[in-house]
């Protein structure tokens, strides 16, 4: 019975780490990444979508994201949602596509990038550990309307601190690689 209860849970802890590692894709690195820009919202004809369903973002040089829209038209609106963003980036339009030249990172940007990945990294860890308490509380619920035993309770106990580890694990790998990623020079 407990095994199945933490299964059925596993989504959560699974959305959790994707989450995570869709934030942490959106923090700069020294290297131009096309997760930096995808998920912005353009209003595009009065609908917000993201960039990635309104151009092709491709990365021609290591620090230079190219975005060429499908609808020249939306050229536009693709400018003032980078420029709107906190990215902190300049594009510039040449009337067919966007190239984005990402700056070098100093020292001090490179800090307070691992800042950011770390507090996010939190942020996910927190979610874990909610959903993990959530767990919890129905294990012991079942304990105390006698559907399980003690023994049980205490087995259930281990197995869910188990997962959460093991996703712990996962989430500590992603933000390693990330930060090294950020401190690479």
């Amino acid at each position: 019975m407990i095994p199945e209860l933490i299964k059925k849970n596993i989504p959560l802890f699974e959305s959790a780490l994707d989450h995570f590692s869709e934030e942490a894709a959106k923090i700069r690195t020294g290297r131009a990444n096309p997760g930096l820009v995808e998920n912005l919202q353009v209003d595009y004809y009065g609908t917000k979508s993201p960039l990635k369903q309104v151009a092709s973002i491709s990365i021609p040089e290591a620090r230079q994201i190219l975005i060429q829209p499908w609808d020249k038209g939306s050229l536009v609106f693709i400018e003032a949602a980078i420029r709107e963003s906190d990215l902190g980036l300049n594009p510039g339009n040449d009337g067919i596509a966007i190239r984005i030249t990402l700056p070098a990172l100093t020292e001090e940007r490179r800090k307070d990038l691992v800042k950011t990945l770390n507090a996010r990294a939190e942020d996910a860890r927190i979610s874990i550990r909610t959903t993990r308490d959530e767990i919890w509380k129905e294990i012991q619920e079942k304990e105390r309307n006698k559907e399980i035993a003690e023994d049980d309770k205490y087995r259930g106990k281990d197995d869910l601190q188990k997962v959460v580890d093991e996703y712990n694990q996962k989430l500590e790998a992603v933000r390693q690689k990330k930060e090294d990623e950020i401190l690479t020079v």
